[in-house]
């Protein structure tokens, strides 16, 4: 008779930490139905949203991240993390998990270290190519380590460490429309190339500000967008559209919902670099321009970039030449069949097929053997 197992999944604050967690949580609870699930996130932030809309339960932790530009005020934060591991105790001593999973992001930090310091076994998800502050400390507690990158000896003992990949969305993989139908769908001619521009789930300022300066650009080229501008950035630039005129070959939107089908329309892929957003790209075998966030702790997006670049599966610019360079680039590229193909060919070299089922593997092993070392 199979194992009943309690797994606390923690961590989130954007989208490419909240979609890897559900792909896991989706993955235990297909493998194993009888499996209870609960989720630890950060009070306010993205995840107290997305993960009860894909049916799980939720808990939030007062965390908050620490301000690296004006040190004085961290005495609040280390306050909040001060509360967050003391209801992080509460949480696991009544939910009783036999086995934690971190997937990155605030909240993955106190109840990891709650976790691990309660005897209970513990699983990071390090989903980048360059290993964070708060996942090496948790590490040394952690019994399993899955990266998406080779070469993580470096941050993480060997021993620890399973190559598994990034967990992705599981809607975005082999979508029943056509590439025609995908476009058209827009309001797109499919005759034309056609560039996705997203700026992550909360939009990028440089990303949109390049569109916005670049209309007439966009007007003139023969290339059509679909451009995903992000909630806050949506009313300046459905502003900038309309003095621009009469844009046929412009779809704008704060928020693309069925992310398949703009990923099937799309000829090339503007993005950040964030790990999720890759390794959907290299799955999807997508050609794609990336634009590092220069906003990210330890720069992680430059390195996920440089991983592909080194590979020549990607095309690299960098956030402060933009401006100068990002429309150009890709309106050159989207035109240049022969670019397109061998983008394409090597991105989908590094893609991870299984991750999630994978990950989810190594979380019920450490599960039950708990359960077996402690009678229960």
């Amino acid at each position: 008779m199979e194992e009943s197992i309690k797994v606390i999944i923690s961590g989130g604050g954007t989208g490419g930490h909240i979609f890897p967690a559900v792909s896991i949580a989706n993955a235990i609870k297909t493998q194993h139905p009888d499996a209870r699930i609960l989720f630890v996130g950060a009070e306010g932030r993205m995840e107290m949203q997305r993960v009860p809309a894909a049916g799980y339960d939720i808990i939030g932790l007062p965390v908050a991240g620490f301000d690296r530009k004006n040190l004085w005020k961290n005495v609040g934060v280390i306050l909040k993390l001060i509360r967050s591991q003391i209801k992080a105790r509460k949480v696991i001593k009544e939910f009783r998990p036999d086995v934690a999973v971190g997937v990155g992001g605030y909240a993955s930090g106190p109840t990891l270290k709650v976790a691990g310091a309660m005897g209970i076994p513990t699983l990071i998800q390090e989903q980048n190519s360059y290993a964070g502050v708060t996942n090496k400390l948790l590490a040394k507690q952690a019994r399993k380590i899955c990266v998406a990158y080779e070469g993580m000896e470096r941050f993480f003992d060997k021993d620890k460490i399973i190559l598994t990949g990034n967990p992705v969305r599981q809607g975005l993989l082999n979508p029943a429309i056509s590439r025609e139908d995908a476009i058209r769908s827009f309001g797109l001619d499919p005759q034309k190339k056609t560039v996705l521009l997203v700026g992550g789930s909360l939009g990028a300022r440089t990303l949109n500000n390049c569109v916005m300066q670049g209309l007439d650009k966009i007007k003139q080229s023969g290339v059509q967008f679909i451009w995903q501008t992000g909630k806050i950035y949506i009313d300046e630039a459905r502003a900038a559209v309309a003095r621009a005129g009469e844009m046929p070959m412009l779809y704008v939107s704060d928020f693309i919902s069925d992310m398949a089908t703009a990923y099937r329309a799309a000829d090339l892929v503007i993005s950040r670099a964030g790990a999720g957003s890759i390794s959907e790209l290299c799955l999807l075998a997508k050609p794609v321009i990336l634009v590092p966030s220069p906003n990210v702790a330890e720069d992680h997006q430059t390195k996920n970039a440089l991983a592909l670049v080194n590979k020549n599966a990607a095309l690299y610019v960098k956030d402060a030449e933009a401006g100068g360079r990002l429309l150009d680039t890709a309106i050159k590229t989207v035109q240049q069949a022969g670019t397109l193909n061998e983008l394409s060919t090597n991105i989908a070299r590094l893609a991870f097929k299984d991750s999630a089922n994978i990950i989810a593997d190594e979380v019920y092993k450490l599960a039950v053997n708990y359960k077996k070392e402690h009678g229960r």
